[in-house]
C-alpha cells in the first residue's frame, strides 16, 4: 500500500481552508495545516502547526519539523477595504505579508522538500482584476498569479506545477469580516455565493493526477460575477 500523500495547507481554522483540509482528508491525504487559529475540533490526519502568517519571517523556524511534501496549498487570507482617501498603509501591509509574503517564505522555505511531480496552490482572488474600494486587496491578489507563472517555469523540469485558484465572493467568516464592512458582497449572476466547498473541489482536481498537465495558470471561480 503507498503512502499517503502529504499536503501542506495555511489558513486550516476556517472558511476555504478548512474546506480543502477536510476535501484533502477525505481523499486519504495526510495534512500538516498551518494557522494562527486552531482548528474546531482535532480530526485524525491532521497535524496543526500554530502560526501568525502576518509575520512570514517566523515561517522557516515553523516549518523546520515538515518533510515529505506533495503539494502545498496557501489558502490563507484577510480582506482590508476602504476607498482612496481613505486608505491605511497598515493594512495594505498586512495583506501583502498574509498573501504575498507569507506565500514567498512558505514556498521558498519547502521547495527542495516537495517530491517531484507535485504541486503548489495558491488562493487568489477574482478581485485581482480590479474592484472599487478593494485596490489594496486587489493589489495583493494580483501578485499571485505573477508568483505563480515565474514558479512554475521554475519548477516545470520537476514536473511541479503551480497555478492559481481566484474564487469569487464565496461563503466564508471572511465575508462578516468588519474590516471589510465598506464593501459588502454583492450577489454574482448565478444567484448565489460560491461554496468554500467548490473551491475545494477546484484545488483538489489541480492537486490529483488528471491536474498534472495544469501549471502556471489561473482559474476563476466566480457564480459569474466576472461576466
Amino acid at each position: 500500500m503507498s503512502e499517503p500523500r502529504h499536503a501542506v495547507v495555511t489558513g486550516v481554522s476556517s472558511g476555504i481552508g478548512a474546506a480543502i483540509a477536510t476535501r484533502l482528508l477525505d481523499q486519504g491525504w495526510w495534512i500538516t495545516g498551518i494557522s494562527r487559529t486552531a482548528p474546531v475540533r482535532p480530526v485524525a490526519g491532521l497535524h496543526w502547526i500554530p502560526a501568525d502568517l502576518s509575520r512570514p519571517e517566523d515561517l522557516p523556524e515553523v516549518l523546520a519539523p515538515v518533510s515529505g511534501v506533495d503539494a502545498i496549498v496557501h489558502a490563507a487570507g484577510v480582506q482590508r477595504s476602504a476607498r482612496l482617501g481613505e486608505l491605511k498603509p497598515e493594512d495594505g501591509s498586512l495583506m501583502w505579508r498574509i498573501h504575498v509574503q507569507a506565500a514567498s517564505v512558505l514556498v521558498d522555505t519547502l521547495v527542495d522538500r516537495v517530491a517531484d511531480g507535485g504541486r503548489v496552490v495558491l488562493v487568489g482572488s477574482r478581485t485581482m482584476t480590479g474592484v472599487p474600494g478593494k485596490s489594496q486587496y486587489a493589489a495583493t491578489k494580483a501578485a499571485l498569479p505573477a508568483l505563480a507563472r515565474s514558479w512554475a517555469a521554475e519548477l516545470a523540469p520537476r514536473a511541479v506545477t503551480v497555478n492559481v485558484v481566484a474564487p469569487g465572493p464565496t461563503d466564508t467568516p471572511m465575508l462578516r469580516d468588519p474590516g471589510r464592512s465598506g464593501t459588502p458582497p454583492v450577489l454574482p449572476p448565478l444567484g448565489r455565493l460560491v461554496r468554500p466547498e467548490e473551491v475545494a473541489g477546484l484545488t483538489s482536481f489541480l492537486l490529483g493526477p488528471e491536474g498534472g498537465a495544469v501549471t502556471g495558470q489561473t482559474l476563476v471561480m466566480c457564480a459569474g460575477a466576472s461576466l
